[in-house]
């Protein structure tokens, strides 16, 4: 009883959509049209010529020496310093916090900190000669070269001083 007064409006809507519905010639075709083959030809970009980047200064390659002879003498530092340290250390223990063992093997890793700054100081003067000489347009190789020469030296002491600061438990 509730659909009688619909009836009218539900078969006036399907005879509507019956008449959407045509003959199957009358369908665009899915085939490419002219317009999307492509028949054109490109040529390869042109290779780019290799830039050979200018040497920078000799007063800044002159400096690298001295940089990289300070990080070398940090770490000698740093390696005379270490024996004292991993002695201090294990020596401490499990030493409680603020014992008098505690407190020199804290003593002796910070000594070693100490000899670590020196050879980081060096590195942040090569990383400042390396970003002017890049920022000039010159060739940072060389600096590159003494750079990693320093990196390696700092992650080594970077690893001797994490492997005593977790035995000391700080």
């Amino acid at each position: 009883m509730l659909f009688r007064p619909l009836a009218p409006l539900m078969l006036t809507a399907i005879l509507m959509l019956g008449a959407c519905a045509t003959s199957k010639g009358e369908y665009p075709s899915l085939a490419r049209r002219p317009a999307e083959r492509l028949t054109a030809t490109f040529d390869a970009p042109p290779v780019p010529e290799v830039v050979v980047l200018p040497a920078p200064p000799a007063a800044v390659t002159g400096q690298l020496d001295g940089l990289v002879g300070a990080a070398r003498a940090a770490d000698a530092k740093f390696r005379a310093r270490e024996l004292r340290a991993r002695s201090t250390v294990n020596a401490a223990g499990s030493a409680r916090m603020g014992t008098e063992s505690w407190g020199t093997a804290t003593i002796a890793v910070a000594e070693l900190e100490a000899a670590r700054a020196e050879a980081m100081l060096a590195l942040a003067d090569l990383d400042l000669l390396y970003n002017d000489t890049r920022v000039r347009g010159e060739d940072p190789g060389a600096i590159g070269a003494a750079r990693d020469t320093v990196t390696g030296l700092i992650a080594r002491q970077d690893q001797v001083l994490g492997e005593l600061r977790s035995r000391l438990g700080s």
